[in-house]
């Protein structure tokens, strides 16, 4: 089949409406769509009738394996001509996208690319919070909570060491180490926030210093997915977030 080819399309931070027009196309002319458990089924109506819908997963107990993903991409792509792999986010943001590209290269298959808008800034812009402040800090950087071998990423030593914002993703069951962390370093203070569904109607945020992080998130019954952002940014978050802060600090003083 000359015309066998895999597009591997972002479907953006999790609101439906933050799709591009080219992912939109992608997925119209699709014969298949495999889509992730972070993917907005309202962008499924954008599929073809004739167009067939497949869900794997990629969630903790409920997710494919990735060898199996890559198979079911060849498969489809063979025995219909177009397949759309659509994930949530930006694909090649900690997507493993690459993973997938090189794998439909390796049977033949013609690949293609479609940026999707990345949770890692999306999410906390969503929550009111600027990457960057002119005068505050001069980059951000976006890393893994959690490595492939379930450990915490040594580059959070290192960002905690500048004055960059830290966008960390998958990092929700590491909130202890990661406060733990901050304080060594002397990080204690430094504003910190953790922004659940962002984007979305259900979007919660709630903010604290790195030293109650973990507090926090366990108060607020902040959960996966999330977002967590450290950094003097933070203070830019919606004036009533850090009100409740204060009042909450007044009231245990008292």
């Amino acid at each position: 089949m000359e015309k066998a080819r895999v597009y591997l399309v972002g479907a953006g931070p999790g609101d439906p409406e933050l799709i591009t027009l080219k992912a939109i196309k992608a997925i119209a002319s699709a014969q298949a769509v495999l889509y992730d458990a972070l993917v907005d089924k309202a962008l499924l109506v954008h599929c073809s009738t004739s167009c067939e819908q497949i869900y794997v997963g990629k969630r903790a107990g409920s997710s494919h394996s990735q060898n199996a993903i890559n198979t079911l991409i060849v498969e489809k792509a063979y025995a219909l001509g177009h397949v759309v792999r659509l994930k949530g986010g930006d694909p090649f943001v900690f997507g493993r996208g690459q993973e997938e590209i090189e794998y439909a290269r390796e049977f033949g298959l013609l690949t293609d690319y479609v940026p999707g808008i990345s949770s890692s800034y999306a999410a906390v812009g969503s929550a009111q919070i600027p990457l960057t402040i002119r005068g505050v800090n001069e980059s951000f950087w976006v890393m893994t909570g959690t490595k492939s071998d379930g450990s915490l990423t040594s580059d959070l030593t290192l960002g905690l060491q500048s004055s960059a914002t830290l966008v960390i993703l998958m990092g929700m069951n590491k909130l202890k180490e990661i406060s733990d962390l901050c304080q060594s370093l002397g990080k204690g203070d430094v504003s910190c926030a953790i922004i659940q569904n962002g984007t979305m109607k259900n979007q919660r945020i709630g903010v604290s210093s790195a030293a109650e992080l973990a507090t926090m998130a366990s108060k607020e019954g902040l959960t996966n997915p999330a977002v967590i952002v450290i950094g003097e940014v933070v203070r830019q978050a919606k004036p009533e977030l850090w009100q409740k802060i204060t009042q909450i600090s007044k009231e245990n003083e008292q």
